[in-house]
């Protein structure tokens, strides 16, 4: 039988059903236009980062107007606005961080600013991050956003579609997780580009640092070959050289899922779930979730649960069968609860919840 076919059979049975905690959903906003990410401002209120181009504050239950000073984003296919990050000592900076599609169709790059947040504008805008060099066409930017343990802030870019064979040139920043240094000094683990972690990524889309550290990361595959990994430094995870996926017309990006020197993800989806939006949750509202990862899965419209055993992947369910929708990002709130955004115009946000 043939590999892939294989991994297909055995992650199709894989898949658990829910365990049904005791959880309800409320829905917090509608309305949205491909909300794409969400953070939490101390105060209670949310900020929601549209795929459109424009941040806005949620409060109890209002979307408010557009904050002033967004930068301009091209807006097109997957172009737009990524995700919003606070930092870490947001109470007394005000600073938020944004990723985004910069430019145009013939010349474009995940960019990233950062501005402080004063009542409903933007302020002290500064471009801290673009990818270099800048590619054409409106598709695989990554442009998800985390923060190291050490401080450091730490952004996924894509591969471009059309400039895959890059993800494997370290000095060419095409499919990498790159590490901007805020925090605390680190020695790049490639001196020729100090601002890459690591390289071979498609177009990651997940990206969450637990409490002990670990970065995990998810990417989508082509046909198939969706990924699950934990990030560490100098580290190649192999993309197009190695993959589990097949390209779009049926052929083979690589008769290769492994190869030496090349780091093997701890789970694959066969077929692909279009994975988008990754938590590590540690919260204690639901304590026995505690250590599991969450997935947002676009293709097949739920929320999957990943189980964990140290590194290793032991369970996957489906979780919240009732939303039935794109899920674009999962985040865990102060409280614990777990948010969920749902793709499209309009898309939503809705809290689970006990």
């Amino acid at each position: 039988m043939n590999l892939k076919l294989v991994i297909s059979v055995v992650l199709i049975w894989f898949v658990g059903q829910p365990a049904y905690s005791n959880y309800e959903i409320e829905t917090v906003a509608e309305g949205l236009d491909f909300p794409w990410s969400v953070a939490f401002l101390p105060n209670g209120d949310l900020l929601v980062a549209e795929l459109s181009g424009n941040v806005r504050r949620i409060s109890n239950g209002t979307v408010g107007d557009p904050i002033a000073n967004v930068p301009e984003v091209f807006r097109m296919s997957q172009g737009g606005l990524f995700d919003v990050l606070l930092d870490p000592e947001y109470e007394t900076t005000q600073q938020i961080y944004l990723s985004y599609a910069e430019g145009d169709i013939d010349s474009n790059a995940t960019t990233v600013i950062r501005a402080r947040l004063v009542d409903n504008a933007l302020t002290e805008v500064t471009e801290i991050y673009s990818a270099s060099p800048r590619k054409y066409g409106p598709v695989h930017y990554g442009g998800r956003m985390d923060w190291s343990a050490d401080g450091n802030l730490l952004l996924t870019t894509g591969d471009g579609f059309d400039f895959r064979e890059k993800a494997q040139d370290v000095t060419e920043e095409f499919g990498k997780t790159i590490l901007i240094q805020i925090g605390s000094g680190v020695i790049p683990p490639f001196p020729e580009a100090p601002l890459v972690l690591s390289y071979g990524h498609r177009n990651p889309q997940g990206l969450a640092v637990a409490e002990d550290g670990t970065i995990y990361q998810h990417e989508h595959g082509p046909s198939g070959g969706d990924e699950i990994n934990i990030i560490e430094p100098g580290k190649n995870y192999g993309w197009p050289v190695v993959t589990y996926g097949m390209d779009y017309n049926g052929a083979y990006v690589s008769p290769f899922t492994e190869r030496e020197g090349m780091t093997q993800p701890i789970h694959v989806w066969v077929p692909s779930i279009a994975p988008s939006g990754l938590i590590v949750y540690e919260g204690e509202m639901f304590p026995e979730w505690r250590g599991n990862l969450f997935i947002g899965a676009l293709v097949d419209q739920e929320v999957r649960r990943l189980e964990m055993d140290g590194r290793t992947v032991t369970n996957e369910t489906v979780e919240f069968p009732e939303i039935s929708a794109r899920i674009r990002d999962i985040r865990e709130a102060p409280d614990g609860s777990i948010y969920v955004l749902t793709d499209g115009n309009p898309g939503s946000v809705l809290r689970v919840a006990r």
